[in-house]
């Protein structure tokens, strides 16, 4: 589990990343990010209804979301907030897809060291 310090829990914090925060959008996801005051970065996961009407998918796609940021943790830039957004697409993924995509997009945005 990724430990509370590195979560973004409150709807404030949320609001500010769509708010200030850019993004980078693929197929099966898209993460946003905007600069925190911090010295580590925190990470929320939106999965909603529309990717699958069952919370157990739901719940299994945020666990092995959470999974790949965790293990990447240290390849990731402090001082940032950041939001995994996942779209339809992701069901049909497997781990190894979804991590591929994950890292692929924040290389691009440059948010690995």
């Amino acid at each position: 589990m990724l430990p509370k310090k590195y979560r973004l829990t409150g709807k404030k914090d949320f609001e500010k990343v769509f708010k200030f925060g850019q993004g980078r959008h693929a197929k099966i996801l898209g993460i946003k990010f905007a600069k925190n005051n911090l010295g580590n970065s925190r990470f929320g996961f939106i999965v909603s209804k529309k990717v699958s009407p069952k919370a157990v998918v739901r719940n299994k796609i945020k666990r092995q979301a959470r999974e790949i940021i965790q293990s990447n943790l240290s390849d990731i830039k402090n001082g940032l907030d950041v939001v995994i957004v996942c779209h339809p697409g992701i069901t049909e993924k497997n781990y190894q897809e979804i991590e591929k995509e994950i890292l692929g997009i924040a290389g691009e945005i440059n948010l690995l060291n």
